[in-house]
């Protein structure tokens, strides 16, 4: 595996890169700005490049797809101090493969650098509960209400039935909760919901 870590701190940069190379990980590249980054990913091919969220060259999350380009479309991701939900989710809807926040365990994070370096997108449990948390409460009580019978495999035409509505009003509400909850479907939506424990 090798990784590109940009941090425009010498310590957490030089402390990552020890703790890597320790667990195995056969190269790491180290940059301290976002021009630097670059500059390595284009003339180097790595698994994975790791990007400082507040580094000089940022500019926000326009880095990433700087970086995406540089990489040939390969895995970034976001190493933070600040963590948040919404940067986080910020961060994967700029297209980076995860988010890392520098207090994670060192154990924790070579397990999502392994992860992300294979593909899978990352976030942390708890970042990512608070997040559905926030989704979930811009759900209205209806909205809620055909989100549980959706996970009890009910039919639009069953729920509408139970609910007293129109079934062309519980399409628009399915719709409405796939959107928010990110899902393609509404088998999907429910699989979502029961996985992140949303009901």
């Amino acid at each position: 595996m090798r990784i590109l870590l940009a941090d425009d701190h010498d310590l957490v940069r030089d402390t990552i890169s020890l703790f890597l190379k320790s667990e195995g990980v056969a190269e790491v590249a180290t940059a301290e700005n976002l021009d630097d980054a670059l500059a390595a990913a284009r003339s180097g091919e790595f698994d994975l490049a790791l990007l400082d969220y507040k580094m000089p060259g940022m500019n926000g999350l326009e880095g990433v797809a700087q970086m995406k380009a540089a990489m040939n479309g390969g895995p970034v991701a976001v190493l933070s101090g600040m963590a948040t939900p919404a940067i986080a989710q910020s961060a994967i809807e700029a297209g980076a493969i995860g988010f890392v926040p520098k207090t994670m365990s060192a154990k924790a994070m070579i397990g999502a650098i392994r992860l992300m370096a294979s593909g899978e997108v990352f976030l942390p449990v708890d970042l990512q509960r608070q997040a559905d948390e926030g989704r979930l409460s811009r759900l209205t009580a209806r909205e809620t209400e055909v989100l549980h019978a959706v996970c009890d495999g009910k039919s639009n035409k069953e729920i509408a039935h139970a609910l007293n509505l129109q079934e062309v009003t519980i399409k628009l509400h399915v719709k409405t909760l796939c959107r928010k909850l990110d899902a393609r479907n509404r088998t999907q939506a429910a699989m979502i919901a029961r996985d992140r424990q949303l009901v």
